[in-house]
């Protein structure tokens, strides 16, 4: 499983970078999948809302009544009827990278459980929301897509009689079935939506909306698609014969040809196989993680920014249980805390230049805590020997960063870049550890957290808090997000840095006023 997640993940990494020097990070289409889908959907239904109007359920009206939307009317129902099409043919691929692209990234298992748990059920719908609307057109694809689907459920034991009877002959096929498939066409979908909602539930700011030019993108490529190459039926369907030469659509009818010449115990047993492996997968194996987050009442005082800011929503804010003059205090839920550290980098309390007690903050997380974060910057600065000396806080989930330590460079690891408390960087130039900082993180756009990235950013901009002192020169900070595959490009970032570092010289603290008074600067 992991060779498999190993090769996948590289294979996206490629991609991704590629894609990268088409598109702003923001752009990515491989950045944005799950938004596409929403997008997709809301082309899907509203080109559905148009062809209904025009559709007849009637077994010959059927095709006549799509064939007058593509011919007649090419200039709107036709167009809707293609935009229809290929919304439905990239619902299906994004919805498919999507799941693969979160399988690669180990974002499956542990607390994610209920997002991929909820995400094979609505991908199913959206197949069996697609094959519906084949039926529909009543062509000779239709007519085979129908026939091999009964005969494929006859091989259940749920039906009395056997519904590919219904196909036999022209005398069997009523009216009422194209009724009845239009209402199935209808209510899938927004089966699929409601399950797509309960998908978002553990997802605090989800991102459903893409960016304004991705759709404009997306769209004007339906568009030209649906211009170029519209979505013409195929001969009608008859049924007193047997379809001969048909052209399928591979993104949803890629298995019927197996399912067509497979045995139904084979074909039923391995997609019911393959239905229990995608739900397992969370659980397989087990994924081992470090203990939760865990908050400290002393330190606590309430101020929301730890709830605020986990991307996870496992935390929640009630009221005071010790007795202590705060309106609340922070309560994680273990089984939604992913140990990723964003609230740690939150807290007011978090910072290193506590010296008069123990650095213990109102929230940390157990197996990474502040206190040995600011112990490995101390060991880390110790190492360090000549000019200009450098040191890395690199996010974990963005790749090994050993290769980069030298001399001159010592690398902390932390959780996510949001894990990193702002007051850090203060720490390290103000303490003189180093010349310069460096925070690397994931890909823009990218944090394998969802929001730690974006959140250091806006507290180093003093957009959000705990926000970097203004004290600290942002000539001396870089910020670097990348990926796996782009541990080259992050080896020139920091020689690129050295060397604007070195024509700046030594940096020379300011020293606080309190200081200056014989005072103590920090507590």
């Amino acid at each position: 499983m992991s060779v498999l997640k190993s090769a996948l993940r590289t294979v996206f990494a490629a991609l991704e970078a590629l894609l990268g020097r088409a598109f702003p990070p923001a752009w990515n289409p491989l950045l944005n999948l799950g938004a596409l889908g929403f997008f997709f959907y809301w082309v899907i239904t509203a080109s559905g809302i148009y062809v209904y109007i025009f559709f007849d359920t009637g077994v010959t009206q059927a095709f006549q009544s799509v064939e007058y939307m593509t011919r007649d009317q090419w200039y709107a129902a036709g167009i809707m009827r293609s935009l229809h099409r290929y919304a439905s043919d990239g619902l299906v691929v994004v919805a498919l990278l999507h799941l693969l692209r979160e399988f690669s990234l180990d974002r499956a298992r542990g607390v994610r459980w209920f997002s991929w748990v909820t995400g094979i059920p609505a991908l199913a719908l959206i197949y069996v929301a697609g094959i519906s609307g084949y039926w529909l057109v009543w062509d000779t694809l239709a007519q085979y897509v129908a026939i091999v689907s009964t005969e494929w459920l006859d091989k259940l034991p749920f039906f009395g009689q056997p519904i590919a009877r219904n196909f036999l002959s022209p005398d069997t096929l009523e009216s009422r079935f194209f009724t009845l498939m239009i209402f199935l066409h209808i209510a899938v979908p927004l089966v699929a939506l409601f399950v797509l909602w309960l998908h978002l539930q553990r997802v605090m700011k989800p991102r459903i909306n893409p960016p304004l030019g991705l759709v404009s993108g997306a769209g004007v490529t339906l568009l030209a698609l649906s211009l170029i190459h519209p979505a013409v039926s195929q001969a009608p369907a008859d049924l007193a014969r047997v379809p001969g030469r048909l052209g399928l659509d591979w993104f949803y009818l890629g298995a019927y040809p197996l399912i067509e010449r497979l045995p139904g115990t084979a074909t039923w047993t391995a997609a019911l196989a393959a239905l229990v492996i995608m739900l397992a997968i969370p659980w397989l194996p087990p994924l081992r993680q470090q203990r939760k987050a865990v908050v400290n009442l002393d330190n606590c005082n309430g101020c929301t920014r730890c709830a605020e800011d986990c991307p996870y929503t496992a935390i929640t804010m009630q009221p005071r249980s010790d007795g202590l003059p705060f309106e609340g205090e922070a309560v994680v839920n273990p089984s939604l805390c992913v140990s990723c550290g964003i609230c740690a980098g939150a807290c007011p309390t978090s910072t290193p230049f506590r010296r008069m007690s123990e650095l213990t903050p109102g929230i940390d997380l157990p197996d990474r805590a502040i206190a040995t974060i600011r112990a490995d910057v101390e060991a880390e600065a110790a190492k360090l020997q000549g000019a200009p000396r450098i040191i890395m806080f690199r996010c974990a989930n963005a790749g090994p960063a050993e290769r980069h330590r030298s001399a001159t460079v010592g690398v902390v690891p932390v959780n996510c870049s949001g894990h990193l408390p702002p007051s850090f960087i203060d720490y390290v130039l103000s303490r003189r550890h180093a010349e310069g900082v460096v925070v690397a993180g994931c890909p823009e756009n990218a944090c394998h957290n969802r929001l730690g990235g974006e959140w250091t950013a806006q507290r180093i901009a003093g957009l959000r808090d705990p926000h970097l002192r203004a004290r600290v020169p942002r000539e001396r900070l870089k910020l670097f997000w990348s990926g796996q595959m782009e541990e080259a490009r992050l080896g020139r970032e920091l020689q690129s840095f050295a060397q604007e570092l070195g024509r700046m010289g030594p940096y020379q603290p300011a020293r606080p006023a309190a200081a200056q008074k014989g005072h103590p600067a920090d507590a």
